[in-house]
């Protein structure tokens, strides 16, 4: 009898995870249909408090925009910036000078100019002041909605009510932007990269 039951409780719990499995697939598939042009949004994963959108678009390898000069990215934003410079490693070969623009409350980003890209590049970056914008509009502080609003044009507001973090990734899983939420308001966002360096 005992066995029997644990046979049953097994069966139970295996074909309650296989339905939330369904269950959230079905629901990235939907969300999907609800995105916007502009993101080439290609796949979305849900799994239990988190979202994870696939994008093509450029906006997301560069969140902050595109710059040609760090000292160009410090002007145009108008923010007081701590600018702090060090080497790091890249292709164990040779070091880059990577610029770490800090905020007084450990907001920071960690640039650094390309000379293949002929650009200012993001390497990383933790974003908790809400003074700091990215290009297209977040800011900490913002409502869950007004996020997710970015991203898609409409979509049932259940399917995103039990979403605590959304991650938005390049299409060659190079960039990730992590939206944090603490109730329904966006609390922070970090950016990592997977560029070689060390």
């Amino acid at each position: 009898m005992k066995r029997t039951l644990a046979i049953v409780l097994m069966l139970l719990a295996s074909s309650t995870m296989f339905g939330q499995q369904v269950a959230s697939r079905a629901k990235a598939l939907r969300m999907l249909a609800f995105s916007r042009p502009e993101y080439q949004i290609k796949d979305i994963k849900v799994y239990t408090d988190t979202m994870t959108v696939y994008s093509l678009s450029r906006s997301v390898i560069y969140p902050f925009g595109e710059w040609k000069s760090v000292e160009q990215y410090i002007t145009d934003n108008q923010l007081h910036w701590y600018r702090e410079q060090s080497y790091r490693h890249y292709y164990d070969s040779m070091e880059v000078s990577v610029n770490r623009m800090r905020r007084v409350d450990d907001s920071y980003i960690d640039l650094y100019y390309s000379i293949w890209t002929k650009q200012v590049e993001l390497l990383s970056g933790y974003v908790a002041d809400p003074e700091i914008v990215l290009d297209n509009g977040l800011h900490v502080g913002m409502s869950k909605d007004d996020v997710f609003n970015v991203f898609f044009k409409k979509y049932p507001r259940s399917y995103t009510s039990d979403i605590a973090v959304l991650k938005v990734i390049s299409g060659a899983g190079e960039v990730a932007e992590i939206y944090t939420f603490k109730g329904t308001k966006l609390r922070h966002i970090k950016i990592e990269t997977a560029y070689k360096y060390y």
